[in-house]
């Protein structure tokens, strides 16, 4: 165990880790080569499967199912866009208007059956087959076995220091109330870079040990050598300590969790042996600033359902999303390492999206990958602004992008490969969303400026007279926002139907659903145009900084809304002129989309406001049940939080005398 060392204070520090207990935890490649056979690549599944559980033949059921309604729902869909179209699909630019719909339409019909499949879910109260059902009724939470020792491990990188610390210790002493902390021990990973940074993470994890008495039980390590990231940092952890637990619950640093959720997590663990992972569902709270109140207000509202609906599909062969989650180690260090990919493309290298990564070389090696949709007590922050959030969909791109290439990889489920497909889509419907409405203006250049032909085909015998049908073209523009619409109505009614109160009451929540509608779809637009930009540049090679999220209410000032949205404003002002003067009723079925652009700027700026977020909260709109009751552990990491503010800023000269002391603790590496 790592010698203590003294606070400035004059009191001794606790120890910084436990003694390590090193094991291998090594990645395999991943396609295999000419030189090495395919087995080697691919291990053999573990002795505890998840094959032919009563789940699995359901899950293969579901699938199909879901297959079958997309695929009738598009082709459906598409057979009506022939009909709209002046040529019914005989033209070039409508054929690929055409394949654009097609692949589009599939997209949002995923999201419909989704959201209907958790609605169902959500009527009848649970599902069979879901894996908080497997847990004893009134099973006490301190009734975990001594052999589940269980690691709560929360990696950071220039963090916000009084946020982090203030969640984990709230988190803490929520376990501590369940009776079960003594199977838990809790490691700050630090792959901060930032040398003042350093020194008030060591400060602040000193206050959380000295206020929690937990200088046997939280431990901080900094890693000088920022490998792979946080994945990198989180499998150096398994190395050093892994062995010595079962489990290991993974945090974001803006994750906290209520102690009751965390000892649920290991009692579910131990009564489905063949699960790898289950993941919770986080519930997004603690912003004010209009944009993430907006934010926090759908998740509050949709969240659940979708979430239901993930579950429902997917079962056992469901996502990860790398936090707020409890991973089991040993099978995790054998078959989650992830080396680099091959090759020297933009799409070679570090896997950065590595969650979705880890659940299905989870699934492959016959371990069970779930989401506790319906388990309660997680939450998580969200971007405080637009630019902030893109900022961050920016990493994401890239890394659902690179995990695409593995979609061919032997030996995944099938589940697990439209994983990766719904990954890429989330980024690249954007550009052929973009590339869908360059063709409808495109095409209605075409007929407006030139003669009409009407012999489009070789050995064509009769002319082709072009058509346009208006009326179905609005009906199938009725139909599209139908499937997007129409799970929100029945989320917002089923809220109603068992009490509005939480959330403002009924007409407050009809009304702030009106408008959250309302911002989506301008704000749509606006991502369009960004995460199109995104997936070129990744496409390209484009390098870009991988910087921490921010943790506090920032606000997006007129300039830098400016710099981000001043192009985009442009594009939508000369898009808006072109449709008018080729046809002013063309600029109608436009407007959606350029006004939205050429609103950007004030549109950044003003939905990231405090003021306005705040006003709204008074005023019982955009409210969610963490703020009508905020759970205890939000409240304490609230007053946490201020508490470490106020003391970083009376210890404000002090970094410098302190650095010293972060070189001494820094060999705990």
């Amino acid at each position: 165990m790592k010698h203590a060392t003294k606070h400035r204070t004059g009191t001794p520090r606790p120890p910084t880790t436990p003694p390590i207990a090193r094991s291998t935890m090594a990645p395999r490649g991943w396609f295999g080569s000419r030189r090495r056979a395919w087995a080697d690549a691919f291990p053999a599944p573990d002795a505890l499967p998840a094959v032919g559980t009563p789940w699995s033949g359901a899950a293969t059921v579901r699938s199909y199912l879901l297959f079958a309604l997309i695929a009738a729902q598009t082709w459906l869909a598409t057979d009506s866009m022939v009909n709209v179209l002046p040529y019914h699909g005989r033209q070039p630019l409508e054929i690929a208007m055409l394949v654009l719909f097609a692949i589009l339409f599939a997209w949002i019909s995923v999201g419909f059956w989704t959201a209907c499949a958790g609605f169902v879910l959500l009527v009848l109260r649970g599902d069979r087959h879901s894996i908080t059902r497997s847990l004893a009724p009134g099973l006490p939470l301190s009734e975990i076995s001594a052999k589940a020792r269980t690691a709560i491990v929360m990696p950071i990188c220039n963090e916000d220091v009084p946020r982090v610390f203030a969640g984990l210790r709230a988190t803490y002493e929520s376990l501590a109330r369940t009776g079960a902390l003594e199977r838990f021990d809790f490691f700050i990973l630090s792959d901060t870079s930032d040398r003042g940074t350093r020194v008030a993470e060591v400060d602040a994890w000193h206050q959380m040990c000295a206020a929690v008495d937990g200088s046997k039980r939280v431990f901080y390590r900094w890693r000088q050598h920022r490998i792979k990231r946080k994945s990198g940092n989180i499998a150096d952890f398994c190395r050093r300590w892994g062995r010595n637990y079962r489990y290991m619950i993974v945090l974001d640093a803006d994750s906290v969790m209520s102690g009751e959720c965390l000892a649920r997590l290991v009692q579910l663990a131990e009564a489905n042996p063949t699960s790898g992972i289950i993941q919770t569902a986080p519930r997004t709270c603690g912003r004010d600033t209009l944009f993430a109140r907006v934010q926090q207000f759908g998740g509050a509202t949709y969240g659940p359902m979708f979430t239901a609906g993930i579950h429902f599909w997917h079962l056992g062969e469901s996502y990860y999303w790398g936090h707020n989650a409890i991973i089991r180690v040993a099978p995790f260090m054998k078959h989650c390492a992830l080396g680099r990919l091959p090759g020297r493309g933009a799409l070679s290298g570090e896997i950065l999206s590595h969650d979705l990564v880890e659940a299905a070389l989870m699934r492959r090696a016959g371990w069970a990958v779930w989401i506790a949709y319906d388990l309660p007590g997680s939450y998580e922050e969200l971007p405080p602004n637009l630019i902030d959030e893109l900022a961050r969909d920016r990493r994401w791109c890239k890394g659902n992008l690179i995990n695409f290439r593995l979609f061919t990889m032997r030996g995944l489920h099938a589940a697990h490969r439209a994983v990766f497909v719904s990954g890429l889509m989330s980024y690249v419907s954007a550009p052929l969303w973009f590339a869908s409405l360059l063709l409808g203006t495109g095409l209605l250049a075409v007929h407006t400026l030139s003669e009409p032909e009407y012999f489009v085909e070789p050995y064509q015998l009769f002319p082709i007279w072009p058509e346009w049908h208006p009326q179905w073209a609005i009906g199938l523009f009725a139909t599209t926002l139908f499937l997007l619409y129409l799970p929100k109505v029945l989320a917002i009614g089923l809220i109603i139907v068992r009490g509005a109160r939480n959330y403002g009451g009924a007409w407050r929540l009809v009304l702030s659903a009106l408008a959250e509608m309302l911002l989506s779809m301008l704000l749509a637009p606006i991502r369009m145009l960004f995460h199109t930009g995104f997936v070129v540049s990744a496409l390209s090679g484009s390098t870009f900084r991988w910087l921490s999220p921010p943790r506090d209410d920032a606000q997006t000032t007129w300039g830098d809304a400016l710099r981000r949205h001043g192009v985009h404003t442009l594009i939508g002002i000369a898009w808006a002129g072109v449709a008018a003067w080729l046809d002013i009723r063309f600029l109608w079925w436009l407007l959606p989309v350029v006004g939205a652009l050429s609103l950007s700027i004030p549109l950044s700026v003003y939905t990231s406001r405090v003021s306005l977020g705040r006003k709204l909260r008074e005023r019982g709109f955009f409210l969610i049940p963490e703020e009508v009751n905020t759970p205890r552990e939000i409240a304490a990491t609230s007053s946490y939080a201020g508490n470490l503010d106020a003391t970083a800023a009376d210890d404000g000269g002090s970094a410098g005398s302190d650095a010293s002391e972060a070189g001494r603790l820094a060999p705990a590496r």
